[in-house]
C-alpha cells in the first residue's frame, strides 16, 4: 500500500477538528420554541459565553437566530417589524486570537490559562447581568475547554495576583484537569454552579464542547452552570497533595462555609439544561471513519487517556511494537487513535506542551522503529502556551536528530519537546482551531 503517511495524519487530525466546530453542531440542542417564547413571552435571550470556541460557538448561535427571524417573519409578515423582534444581547469571552465577528452578542479577548485584568472585568458584567434575570428571560450559556481562566472573578477577599500565581502553581505540578478545576470552583464567583444560581429564576440553557476525559460538565470551564459535588476539603488536599503554597486569603476563604459550591438539591437545577454538542469522542470516531476511507483499518483506544504524558507514550510505543512485530493485538497496516489529557510535571526550564512532549517521549522509546509514524496535537490548535498544536515522527526522525547531536532523553529532562522538534522541523502549526476537545493522538503504523 503506498500511503503518504505524514498526509494522513493531518487529514485524520483535520477531521477531528472539524467534527467539533459549532457549526452544524448546535441547532438540534436548543428548544424548537426558544425564538417563539422569547417573543410571546417578551423576556431577554442573553448569551454569556466562556473558552476558545466561545466566539465561534456565539456566531453560530447567531446565525440560528437569524434563520429562525426570518422564518418566523415568513410565516408572520407582522413580525417584519423590528420592534416585535426579540434580539440576543450578551458578551462571550475567548483567548486572545480567537475572536470572529458577531453583530449582536459582544466578543471579548483574555488571557489564557493565566487569567489577566480583562478576564477579572468580564467576570465582574457576567456577575451584574446574571443578577438582573427574571423568570421571563432566558440565558444561554456557551461553554468550552479554557473557559475557567478566561472567565476569571476571585471570590470575596482573593485578589487576581493571588489567583493568578494559585493557576501557574497548578499548571506546572502535573496536577489533572479535574483536580485543578475542583481548586477553580471553590475560589471563584462565577464557577461550580455559582452563575446558575444567580440567573435564577431564568432558563438556562447550557451548549458546551468537552475537553475533559470522561466529559463531565462540572469539570468542563469549572462548570458554571452546573451542579458539583467536590467540597472545599476537596480543593484543600488537591493544594496540599501536590504541595502548592496557597496565599493567606485563599487559605482563609477555603476555610470558610461561603467557599462552597452550588450543590446537586440547590432549586436552581430545576430551571437548567446542559447539553454537550462536541466530545472528543466524536472526534475520534470522525477521523477513524476518514482513516476508513482511505483504507485503512483504523481503532480507537480511548477518548480519555490521563497521566504524564511520557508514561502514556511509553504505553503507545509498546503497542506499536507488538503490532509491527507480532500483529498483535491488530495487523498492520492501521492505525491506533487516542484523545484525553495528558499531563506534564514540569520540572525543568525549556519549552513545549503535552503532545510535544508525548511524542519525543515516544521517540525516545520507538528509536526510529521502521514503519511507525504518529501524530500528537491539541485540537485548540495550541499545545500548551507555545505557538504549535503540536507535531509529528517519522522513522527518519530519529536518524535526522542524531546527525545532529540532539539527544531525546536530555530535552524531555529539560522539558524542551518544542526546540527538539523545531530543530528536526517536525512542528505541527493550525493556528487557533476556534473549537476545543482537547488532545488528539495517531499512530499509523504500516
Amino acid at each position: 500500500m503506498d500511503i503518504d503517511a505524514k498526509h494522513v495524519l493531518r487529514t485524520l487530525f483535520d477531521s477531528a477538528v472539524k467534527q467539533a466546530l459549532p457549526q452544524g453542531h448546535m441547532a438540534s440542542f436548543l428548544p424548537e420554541d426558544l425564538f417563539t417564547q422569547a417573543r410571546q413571552k417578551g423576556g431577554r435571550t442573553v448569551i454569556i459565553g466562556a473558552g476558545k470556541a466561545a466566539a465561534s460557538m456565539a456566531q453560530e448561535l447567531e446565525r440560528i437566530w437569524q434563520y429562525e427571524t426570518a422564518k418566523q417573519a415568513s410565516i408572520q409578515p407582522e413580525l417584519t417589524d423590528s420592534t416585535k423582534i426579540p434580539e440576543l444581547e450578551g458578551l462571550v469571552v475567548t483567548r486572545y486570537g480567537h475572536t470572529v465577528s458577531c453583530e449582536m452578542i459582544e466578543v471579548i479577548e483574555a488571557s489564557h490559562p493565566v487569567p489577566d485584568e480583562m478576564g477579572m472585568a468580564v467576570g465582574e458584567r457576567v456577575l451584574e447581568l446574571a443578577a438582573g434575570l427574571s423568570e421571563a428571560d432566558t440565558l444561554i450559556c456557551l461553554i468550552s475547554g479554557g473557559g475557567s481562566a478566561l472567565l476569571s472573578l476571585p471570590a470575596p477577599g482573593i485578589s487576581l495576583a493571588e489567583k493568578q500565581a494559585l493557576n501557574k502553581a497548578l499548571l506546572r505540578s502535573g496536577a489533572a484537569i479535574d483536580e485543578m478545576n475542583c481548586v477553580r470552583k471553590h475560589l471563584s464567583a462565577l464557577k461550580g454552579g455559582r452563575l446558575a444560581k444567580l440567573a435564577y429564576p431564568a432558563q438556562v440553557i447550557t451548549l458546551a464542547i468537552s475537553d475533559v476525559p470522561g466529559d463531565d460538565l462540572s469539570v468542563i470551564a469549572s462548570g458554571p452552570t452546573v451542579p458539583d459535588s467536590t467540597t472545599r476539603f476537596d480543593a484543600l488536599a488537591v493544594l496540599e497533595r501536590y504541595q502548592i503554597d496557597v496565599p493567606p486569603a485563599a487559605h482563609q476563604w477555603l476555610n470558610q462555609p461561603a467557599s462552597e459550591t452550588v450543590k446537586p438539591d440547590d432549586p436552581c437545577w430545576t430551571r437548567c439544561q446542559n447539553h454537550l454538542i462536541a466530545t472528543p469522542q466524536m472526534a475520534l470516531e470522525a477521523a477513524a471513519a476518514e482513516a476508513q476511507g482511505m483504507g485503512i483499518p483504523a481503532y480507537i483506544l480511548s477518548d480519555c487517556v490521563e497521566g504524564e504524558a511520557r508514561d502514556v507514550a511509553k504505553v503507545h510505543a509498546a503497542l506499536a511494537r507488538q503490532v509491527v512485530t507480532h500483529q498483535q493485538p491488530f495487523q498492520a497496516p492501521c492505525v491506533l487513535i487516542s484523545g484525553g489529557e495528558t499531563t506534564v510535571t514540569v520540572k525543568g526550564e525549556g519549552r513545549g506542551g503535552r503532545n510535544c512532549e508525548f511524542l519525543l517521549s515516544l521517540l525516545n522509546e520507538l528509536k526510529g522503529q521502521p514503519r511507525v509514524f504518529a501524530i500528537a496535537a491539541d485540537t485548540d490548535g495550541i499545545d500548551g502556551v507555545e505557538d504549535n498544536a503540536g507535531a509529528w515522527i517519522t522513522p527518519e526522525t530519529w536518524a535526522q536528530a542524531q546527525s545532529k547531536g540532539l539527544k531525546a532523553q536530555d530535552y524531555l529532562d529539560n522539558n524542551n519537546s518544542y526546540a527538539f522538534f523545531e530543530q528536526t522541523d517536525s512542528l505541527v502549526f493550525t493556528g487557533p482551531t476556534l473549537t476545543n476537545v482537547n488532545d488528539f493522538r495517531a499512530l499509523l503504523i504500516l
